[in-house]
């Protein structure tokens, strides 16, 4: 039996964190995950090995390198997408993850975003961007439904 392939995103943070508390359901799956790679995920590699791959780090603090550095992840996020081809994409956000949603949707993957847990009363950026092209919109709060009507809540991912 084939596993369905799905590809796990997020950028480096708080929003990684959230989405390795999904990792018991890796093995279930042909999975692959991406990040932003920086000094405190290094371990990725060795818990992952080669179901692991990295994306420039960049922040919004620097704006002129940060468009350089999206740039590249965009490419970049293409390259991965066409190699994996993930029947799913599942994701905590931020940035990082953006391009890969977009980039999905277009070659026909199903769009799974957790909105992440810090946000109880506003939307992020890219809950912003993805809502519209999801297939499963989940939030943690219920105060969250006022903003995203169309989402199921999910509870705490902790």
């Amino acid at each position: 039996m084939n596993k369905r392939r799905v590809l796990f995103i997020a950028s480096t943070g708080g929003h990684l964190n959230e989405l390795l508390q999904l990792s018991p359901m890796f093995n279930n799956y042909d999975f692959h995950l991406i990040t932003e790679k920086t000094k405190s995920n290094k371990y990725l590699k060795r818990d992952y090995k080669d179901r692991v791959n990295y994306l420039v780090y960049g922040t919004k603090l620097h704006l002129f390198s940060y468009i350089f550095k999206l740039t590249y992840n965009c490419f970049k996020s293409l390259f991965l997408y066409l190699k994996y081809r993930p029947d799913y994409i599942i994701t905590t956000g931020t940035h990082t993850a953006g391009p890969m949603c977009c980039i999905g949707k277009i070659f026909g993957s199903k769009i799974i975003y957790i909105e992440t847990f810090a946000n109880m009363v506003t939307k992020t950026a890219t809950g912003k961007l993805i809502y519209p092209i999801s297939d499963k919109f989940i939030v943690q709060w219920e105060s969250m439904k006022k903003l995203y009507p169309d989402a199921e809540v999910g509870g705490w991912i902790f």
